[in-house]
């Protein structure tokens, strides 16, 4: 096989998944058959590909390949008399193409709101979403909720089944119906950035398409719903977040941790729309969780320095927050910012009265952040361990070649002086 011919359907799958899979749910209505049909797509380029050449536009090749798939497969099932004109409408066998007026982003929306529907539990819209829109396998969504794989088949399974007992429409919600139905929107959309903004896999820091993916997905719930404070909220939570995105890692792909970040690359313009979007979302009293983070993010975007953070304005702010929205992770991120403001011993004593939250059992990020805390205080032995806890707990490459560095250095610090 080319491995060029590879890069590119792997590529097309990061970019284009979530464009081919909405279009070809339009044709089938059943999220199952198509999902089959996209994988059939993928496979079908690893042999075509390298005797054709990689198409100029990946996605529409992927997507006419599935949409015809879907469509044999429909009239095999002698099904196709009663569901084509339904779903097809027009007759118009040409492919949604990503980024064509009015087509396929809406597709996408509305596989998002198929995915978020109230008859659906919150741990299965978030699944479901992270599977069939971002492309993410049943595997690395377990890992993000800390469950076996063989749970997660099972959980998406179940939602899948009852989006289809319950003929869950595959539409964009009408106006008088998107309030009710935003919040479940909007934490998967941030979810996805979050996924995407430090990827809990592979070998590269970020994944671009996910982080793009959500900032796109936002700007279209923005333009749905213009003077909603949480819409607001998660575009600039996010924008302000993605800013920093050019200085996360050196020239030589290492970790950047925040102290040692050069501002000076820092997106200006994101920075300036999300502290726009800050003000606007705070507007509303009492102010929601996503104006809360973004009001977080937007301290860190608005110190010019490190040592100008206003770390007690952050502490208030997570106060808000955990009131508000309790979570073990924002607990945790309360933590560290005590840290930063009393002292690390402070921080320590923090982060340790979550140690028996069962969430965070199995949580790199803590073990990471306690680590960080010990080597402050110089208990270089325990620091070490704590390393050795967060490394076992890293699957993305990054971070584990950082840890590992922060390991040995620990590990030099605590042997004895010869």
């Amino acid at each position: 096989m080319d491995a060029s011919v590879e890069a590119a359907v792997a590529d097309a799958h990061r970019r284009e998944w979530a464009f081919v899979l909405a279009a070809t749910v339009r044709v089938t209505g059943d999220i199952d058959l198509a999902e089959e049909c996209v994988q059939e797509a993928y496979a079908r380029a690893l042999t075509t590909w390298p005797d054709q050449g990689v198409p100029a536009r990946p996605g529409a090749w992927l997507t006419t390949v599935a949409r015809r798939r879907a469509i044999d497969l429909l009239r095999r099932n002698a099904t196709h008399e009663r569901v084509l004109p339904q779903l097809v409408g027009t007759g118009d066998d040409a492919p949604d193409v990503p980024g064509a007026p009015g087509s396929i982003d809406d597709d996408r929306l509305r596989l998002i709101f198929t995915c978020c529907h109230p008859a659906l539990a919150p741990e299965s819209q978030v699944a479901l979403t992270l599977r069939l829109v971002c492309g993410l396998t049943t595997s690395e969504v377990a890992r993000l909720f800390l469950v076996q794989e063989a749970t997660m088949a099972a959980r998406i399974t179940r939602a899948k089944k009852k989006i289809a007992a319950a003929r869950i429409p595959y539409r964009v919600p009408a106006a008088d119906e998107l309030p009710a139905r935003i919040d479940a929107v909007l934490t998967v959309v941030h979810l996805v950035f979050t996924t995407g903004h430090t990827a809990p896999a592979g070998s590269d820091l970020v994944r671009t398409d996910l982080v793009e993916r959500a900032l796109h997905l936002s700007r279209m719930l923005r333009s749905l719903l213009p003077e909603d404070p949480d819409v607001a909220g998660v575009l600039a939570l996010i924008l302000l977040t993605d800013a920093r995105r050019p200085s996360r890692t050196s020239a030589d792909g290492t970790l950047t941790l925040l102290p040692d970040q050069d501002r000076s690359q820092w997106d200006a313009d994101e920075i300036a729309e999300g502290l726009a979007l800050v003000r606007e979302a705070l507007g509303r009293r009492p102010p929601g969780r996503f104006a809360l983070m973004a009001a977080i993010a937007a301290v860190h975007a608005e110190a010019p320095t490190w040592s100008s953070t206003d770390w007690a304005e952050l502490v208030g702010l997570y106060d808000l927050l955990v009131r508000i929205w309790p979570s073990p992770v924002v607990s945790l991120n309360r933590a560290v910012a005590i840290g930063f403001a009393d002292g690390p011993a402070e921080g320590l004593a923090a982060l340790d009265a979550l140690a028996a939250e069962p969430q965070l059992a199995t949580y790199g990020y803590l073990a990471s952040a306690r680590a960080d805390f010990l080597r402050r205080l110089g208990r270089h032995d325990e620091a070490a361990a704590a390393y050795r806890r967060a490394l076992a707990l890293t699957d993305n490459a990054v971070e584990a070649e950082f840890l590992a560095a922060r390991l040995a250095e620990s590990e030099r610090e605590a042997r004895p002086a010869s």
